[in-house]
């Protein structure tokens, strides 16, 4: 009884918001208490002991295989080199004779990457190049280093500073009492010296607090350093509460990729939080380039720049009047696996976006409905609860998506049941929002209760579904239920029976218009090490834990977006939100940046912490708005909603002990201000869906940050609390107390003018101008040269604004032309996979406004029509217009003219938005 009392207490501790104001860092490891990482940060410069044996070259069309040979350990590695589309080399290397298989991650990859031919190899004694194009890379011998140029210039850099560790798999040494290699004894042929790695304390066992490591395999660490000549900044390497340019780590803990459930994460801080994607890119106003480390165990990540220089190197260089070239450094190291990185090599922001999103794929379109606003807390109370706050959306004119349910809809927080007293009809429930257009969704978290009245415990104890300990037993760990284990989604088994449990005969109450959030799935474990699982459990195939960490979220969610494909016969797209991520999980969730506080600290750290993960592949990011812990006043609430309504994901969310806040919970200044937030999101929607469609299409992120498309502007490279939607917005919240002006910085490079979108005020200095503020709005422009379509018929929900007419904002530019694209299909299904759609190009150039068919072959029945267009600067004298179309003919349309914006109007042009036509401008 002692055991249970003391874990209650720990629990209340742990999960209680109000007992500590900040994370518990004695929870969370330091690198000097990590020991691979010890090691891999104790590696001198220049001393790499690695060197490539040219006798051993093999080569293929698109790949060289060499030997590579470490001279203090005698261990051979095998290197392979392999050219691959979209300007991108495949480093794999692994060893030649290893102990048993290392892991390999085969779950991130979109599908096998596509090769393509080398046009030559040449070896000489020195180095072996490999060219492709205008790329080439050299492998030097002796000391072994990988250079990749790109016409003609040196991009990035593998092993230049020789901090390269491979740690082989090896036999435990025989020690005596006293702790050293016992006299006499045999030593096995793998184990060898000369690493270090034997005498590190954590190599074999290693405790953090109260958890033991059993390290069964010992050290099996793997390490590689990149430089990026001519880059000033890197980026990327989510999930980071911290700035979207990386900072230095000379005189810090490296910033580390561990999947880990943060309780009150702060910010600025490069600890672990929920998510990992090992993708790092580099800018410099030259170039763009990336790396991805494929690799799925725990991994810490140092970064250098020019900036590290020492002060004696830097008074030497300003004596001299010589001027050291920027650089980045970065240094990846993982606990195990293998190293497999890809290069990506540019050369312009979005084209390296786009080169990691065709490895790792893209999100799918989502349906229309996931882009609105959804309302969620832990927990609504009862069947009642839902129906009341749904219909008080309705009172209050505030549209609304989806109502959330948290874990206490469950009975006794066991998944794929209802609580009979609190959701006695959830069917009846869900077909009252769904009668109003709106969709429910429901929480399934990872750790299933330990309860022999619970059906999922029963058969995953009867057919051994669990993740298991060293000894083979079922892992067991604590979470919400209380005892607790996990499916072992390893197991195409699990993942079978797992998708069987969405089928609506199975779980019961649900229909196709409820849709789930899956939480807690980094795994978090409230009595594990670091709050997590033991890295020596066993899954499927074998594979430990620690190997698998940083997928196993990914597993999970791959496994819920595959049932509610299958639940609806394949025809309806799949939402899904995932707190726990990797690379690639952009093909089946939404994320969101988890358990925030209701600050304004945490408030301005949602833009970079969204920024980082869309450049990073997953676009469709958002955060809790008002914060999930602590209660805000209205201002920050306001300002909240302004910001959220910027980013992809619009949620808002809050723990179970914070006070009720719904929009309407404050005063009527709040609600019509939050209302006013809501229907500019609404009205943009026709651009959010038009942008997810083309990501799905070309890999480029949705919300950008300013250097994306501004690559030469150096002032913008660190600007992460302004955000482009796509290139035509550009969006500034305002992200402090009592604020009365913002400061904007307005890119272009003086050849693009920002409009304001509601006074059409335009700005065309470039750099940072003071925009005046008050508390019914934030700054957002719109760029020249664009069209946005819009719709300004806000109702209930997105079903209901489906057919609903458009309004294309069209901005001239300084050559009178504009250009802009709609993407339109039925907002729910596949369809759109098999033609049914409409892909629009809309210009405005020599006085003539046109909408034509991108993809000719394509073809949907669209009730929308076009009610009105706005042009801002337009072509001087205009009198009238005049409309031509297949099925209208020639129409003459009424137009007006304001000067003090300098808009022309065109009324109801009425024409169907899925035919073609031209409108043109007359004098």
């Amino acid at each position: 009884m002692a055991s249970y009392v003391r874990l209650a207490l720990f629990l209340i501790l742990l999960c209680s918001p109000f007992l500590v104001d900040a994370v518990n860092r004695d929870n969370f490891k330091r690198c000097d208490q990590s020991s691979f990482c010890r090691r891999c940060r104790k590696i001198e410069p220049g001393k790499t002991p690695y060197q490539l044996l040219p006798d051993t070259l093999i080569q293929n069309e698109s790949m060289i295989t060499i030997d590579l040979f470490n001279k203090d350990t005698g261990v051979s590695y095998v290197v392979q080199l392999t050219s691959l589309k979209e300007s991108t080399f495949r480093l794999h290397i692994n060893e030649k004779n290893p102990l048993h298989p290392r892991y390999e991650n085969e779950y991130a990859l979109h599908d096998q990457p596509q090769i393509t031919k080398l046009d030559s190899v040449e070896k000489t004694t020195e180095s072996i190049t490999v060219v492709k194009g205008e790329n080439k890379a050299i492998l030097y011998v002796n000391p072994f280093k990988i250079d990749l140029y790109s016409q003609g210039v040196l991009i990035i850099s593998a092993n230049a500073r020789g901090l390269m560790r491979f740690e082989h798999l090896r036999t435990k040494p025989v020690r005596s009492e006293q702790g050293e290699n016992a006299e006499g004894a045999e030593i096995n042929n793998n184990t060898y010296p000369g690493d270090g790695a034997d005498s590190d304390p954590g190599a074999w066992e290693e405790n953090f607090k109260e958890h033991h490591d059993a390290k069964p395999f010992g050290p099996e660490a793997v390490a590689m350093d990149f430089s990026f000549p001519g880059s000033e900044h890197a980026y990327g390497v989510p999930e980071h509460a911290d700035s979207l340019a990386l900072q230095s780590t000379k005189s810090t803990d490296p910033y580390r990729l561990y999947n880990l459930d943060v309780f009150e994460y702060e910010t600025n801080e490069r600890m672990a939080l929920y998510g990992a994607i090992p993708v790092l890119y580099a800018h410099g106003k030259e170039r763009s380039s990336g790396v991805f480390w494929h690799n799925t165990a725990e991994t810490w990540i140092d970064i250098l720049s020019s900036a590290d220089n020492n002060v004696v190197e830097s008074i030497v260089n300003f004596v001299s009047g010589s001027t050291k070239k920027s650089q980045v450094d970065a240094y990846f190291m993982s606990e195990s696996g293998v190293i497999d990185v890809f290069f990506m090599l540019g050369p312009k922001p979005l084209d390296v976006f786009k080169q990691y999103t065709v490895l790792t794929g893209t999100a799918p379109l989502p349906q229309m409905f996931a882009l609105g606003y959804h309302q969620s807390r832990w927990n609504y109370n009862d069947q009642d609860d839902v129906a009341t706050i749904a219909e008080s959306f309705d009172t209050h004119d505030l549209p609304l998506e989806a109502m959330w349910l948290d874990i206490e809809y469950a009975d006794n927080k066991k998944y794929f049941t209802w609580d009979s007293r609190k959701f006695p009809n959830p069917l009846e429930m869900v077909h009252n929002l769904t009668g109003k257009g709106r969709k429910l969704v429901v929480i399934i978290d990872p750790h299933i209760k330990r309860d022999n009245n619970y059906f999922l415990h029963n058969d995953a104890t009867s057919f051994g579904y669990y993740i298991k300990n060293r000894d083979g037993k079922d892992y067991e760990g604590w979470c919400w239920p209380g005892s607790s284990s996990y499916l072992d989604f390893f197991d195409p088994k699990v993942i079978e029976y797992y998708v069987g449990l969405y089928n609506l005969d199975k779980f019961h109450g649900t229909t196709n218009d409820v849709y789930i959030w899956n939480d807690m799935n980094e795994p978090s474990v409230f009595n594990g090490p670091e709050i997590t699982a033991l890295k020596d459990l066993v899954h499927h195939g074998g594979w430990e834990h620690r190997d698998v960490h940083n997928i196993n979220g990914h597993m999970y969610i791959r496994a819920t977006y595959e049932a509610l494909f299958r639940r609806s016969g394949g025809s309806l797209r799949p939402f899904v939100l995932t707190r726990s991520f990797f690379a690639g999980s952009q093909r089946y969730a939404t994320m969101w940046t988890g358990d925030n506080m209701a600050d304004w600290n945490h408030l301005r750290i949602s833009y970079p912490m969204c920024l980082s993960v869309a450049i990073s592949g997953m676009s469709f990011c958002g955060a809790d708005v008002g914060g999930f812990f602590k209660n805000p006043d209205s201002e920050l609430f306001i300002r909240w909603y302004q910001a959220g309504a910027w980013l992809p994901f619009f949620r808002q969310h809050s723990h179970i002990e914070t006070k009720r806040r719904e929009p309407w919970t404050f005063n009527e200044e709040t609600t019509q201000i939050v209302r006013e937030a809501l229907r500019l999101r609404y009205s943009y929607l026709p651009l959010w869906y038009t942008l997810f469609r083309e990501h799905e299409v070309n890999g480029l992120p949705v919300i950008r940050p300013l250097w994306a498309h501004y690559p030469l502007e150096s002032e913008a490279f660190t600007i992460d609390d302004h955000l482009l939607l796509g290139d035509s917005l550009l969006v500034r919240p305002v992200f402090q107390s009592g604020a009365t002006e913002v400061a904007v910085y307005f890119p272009g490079e003086n050849k693009v003018t920002w409009y304001d979108i509601d006074t059409m005020q335009p700005y065309q200095k470039t750099g940072y101008i003071k925009i005046p503020v008050t508390i019914h709005k934030i700054p957002v422009f719109q760029r020249s040269g664009s069209i946005v379509p819009r719709k300004m018929r806000i109702r209930r929900s997105t079903v209901a604004m489906k057919n609903d007419p458009y309004t294309l904002i069209i901005i001239a530019d300084s050559n009178g032309k504009a250009s802009g694209n709609l993407y339109i299909d039925d907002e729910t299904s596949f369809e759109y996979r098999h033609g049914k759609y409409l892909y629009v190009r809309i210009t405005l150039d020599s006085n003539k406004i046109t909408s034509t068919l991108i993809d000719k072959l394509a073809s949907y029945e669209t009730q929308s029509w076009l009610e009105r267009i706005d042009v801002a600067n337009p072509p001087q004298g205009i009198k009238s217009a005049q409309l031509e179309s297949h099925s209208m003919g020639r129409v003459t349309l009424e137009t007006t003219y304001n000067p003090h914006n300098n808009v022309l109007t065109i009324r109801k042009p009425a024409v169907n938005m899925g035919e073609e036509w031209t409108i043109e401008l007359l004098h």
